[in-house]
């Protein structure tokens, strides 16, 4: 993996090697497994492992944004973490959730963050060690830098790519990318109208791994976004439909290729029901 642009992976094998320092109560290391709920980290998860829920714990439920900075500090330390530790994070969907979080801890500025690659599912169809144990880490003091807004769009940025012909990257299925549906089957449909930003690419947020959840080499992601004439000389912008996909996409360009590239997190929930804003239906922009 050392071809990639930085140095944000870790392999199961290495998080298994180093449990006795991911269960110690020292903040230097610590576990993170984040999902849209906690019912999979209830059944089991890795050892050692913390339990985020994507949903109330990693987002303000009033405004659906981000957490605050002091919110997020508070997380954060009494999860026994300090803005020194290295922490790894996993989740399931192929670290959807995992990656949203990764995006936020950068965000506001903490360096020494890691995916674990593969995520949940690779940890489990591996036969890696679980338990049903939560761990119970002495509350830290955590001071959290930033905020990075280097990394993140907001609507103008997403009118300005619209006006400069900047690349979008639009990661949800071919059927919410057309207007065919308004979100994935199951979900909560979020937006008034179906479509997508005009100019966007339709490039999967699962194109960027392989069957198995591990991340493409740099060669094959780089031969991926060329498809579509992205080549890192732009800043990129991603957005899914409520920005967790969209992580996945952000992290590939931005952390492993190495490209300029900014995530919308708010990203379909907010542009498909803006009044007035400008929308396509059909197949991918030209």
């Amino acid at each position: 993996m050392s071809d990639y642009a930085n140095d944000v992976i870790v392999s199961a094998e290495w998080v298994d090697d180093n449990l006795d320092a991911f269960q110690s109560d020292d903040s230097e290391y610590r576990l993170v497994e984040v999902d849209v709920d906690t019912e999979s980290y209830d059944e089991s998860h890795a050892p050692g492992a913390i339990g985020f829920n994507w949903e109330t714990q990693l987002q303000d439920q009033t405004t659906r944004d981000i957490l605050t900075k002091s919110d997020f500090e508070a997380l954060l330390g009494e999860a026994g973490i300090t803005e020194d530790s290295t922490v790894v994070l996993y989740g399931d969907n192929a670290n959807w959730f995992a990656a949203y979080a990764y995006w936020q801890f950068k965000y506001y500025g903490h360096d020494d963050v890691k995916l674990l690659d593969g995520g949940r599912e690779y940890w489990i169809e591996n036969d890696y060690p679980t338990t049903t144990e939560v761990p119970d880490y002495p509350s830290v003091e955590y001071d959290a830098g930033g905020p990075r807004e280097t990394i993140r769009a907001y609507r103008e940025d997403v009118e300005n790519a619209i006006e400069r012909d900047l690349p979008l990257v639009d990661v949800r299925s071919p059927e919410e990318f057309s207007g065919e549906v308004l979100a994935p089957p199951g979900l909560t449909e979020t937006a008034q109208r179906g479509g997508h930003v005009p100019g966007a690419q339709n490039v999967s947020w699962a194109a960027v791994t392989d069957e198995d959840g591990l991340f493409k080499s740099r060669d094959e992601l780089e031969a991926l976004y060329a498809d579509v004439g992205i080549e890192g000389s732009e800043t990129t912008v991603a957005y899914c439909r409520i920005g967790e996909r969209s992580s996945v996409a952000w992290f590939a360009l931005h952390e492993l290729l190495g490209y300029d590239a900014v995530n919308y997190d708010g990203s379909w929930t907010e542009w498909g029901n803006l009044v007035g804003a400008p929308i396509v239906k059909g197949e991918a922009s030209e």
